[in-house]
């Protein structure tokens, strides 16, 4: 590690738990980051702060007026942008050493499959249900383990399924794909701080995994009630008749 890099991370650096060893593998890391709305932006907007060594950012939708509420990656000057090339611009003015790989793209079948492959660690920022079970597939069949966040109206849902280990539960033992695909927030609306404090917490979750420290949100499922600021959690245990997971 650099001088100046221990000067940038020296307050990770002084945290036991974190320390040198944390901090080179933050450095050494690649996350890909699925959505750069309201949930990936501050993603990246924190792995870049922290460290991360390489962000793959993929989104396939333009900045619009309307994101601007919450999604703070973005500037209103960035409205008719690609997402991903506005959030890789705000992560790089965080640091400069942070490699940024953007594709303004939907990712399905070989790309997903690949994408994954060359990550450490997957986190899903998207807003429909059909990328989440994809990419709960994909991070699955590749053993990389996956920080789920999800915020709608005013609540928000945070759980991580680590594949590497055998007991983890799966996004598909927690929701059936028969859900109502419709739910969103241009249909229900979403209070802006929800999804930066859901946002923040699928950054430090996926931190935690990549260093190596304290206790993931694995078999969890961490709910917030941002109404009454109720903060719950309820644990998640593996579905026997998973059709993703588990043996048959």
């Amino acid at each position: 590690m650099k001088d100046e890099q221990l000067l940038r991370y020296s307050r990770h650096i002084l945290l036991p738990e974190l320390d040198v060893d944390g901090q080179q593998a933050l450095l050494d890391s690649r996350v890909l980051i699925v959505g750069l709305g309201g949930l990936g932006s501050p993603v990246a907007l924190y792995l870049a702060a922290a460290g991360v060594g390489c962000l793959h950012l993929v989104d396939d939708d333009l900045v619009e007026l309307s994101n601007l509420q919450r999604q703070i990656a973005h500037g209103t000057e960035d409205i008719g942008r690609a997402k991903v090339d506005s959030a890789a611009s705000s992560a790089a003015r965080l640091n400069s050493d942070v490699q940024v790989v953007a594709d303004a793209l939907r990712l399905e079948g070989e790309a997903l499959a690949q994408a994954v492959a060359a990550a450490d660690l997957v986190v899903d920022a998207s807003d429909n249900f059909k990328t989440r079970f994809a990419l709960n597939k994909a991070c699955f069949e590749q053993g990389k383990p996956l920080v789920s966040g999800a915020a709608i109206a005013l609540e928000g849902q945070l759980s991580v399924f680590d594949f590497r280990k055998s007991d983890s539960p799966c996004y598909r033992c927690l929701y059936e794909e028969s859900n109502d695909l419709r739910l969103d927030c241009a249909n229900s609306g979403v209070l802006a701080p929800l999804v930066g404090m859901i946002g923040s917490m699928q950054a430090l979750e996926a931190i935690k995994c990549l260093a190596g420290f304290g206790q993931p949100l694995v078999g969890r499922l961490l709910i917030v009630d941002a109404k009454t600021m109720d903060i719950r959690q309820l644990k998640l245990a593996k579905d026997p008749a998973c059709l993703v997971c588990s043996q048959h």
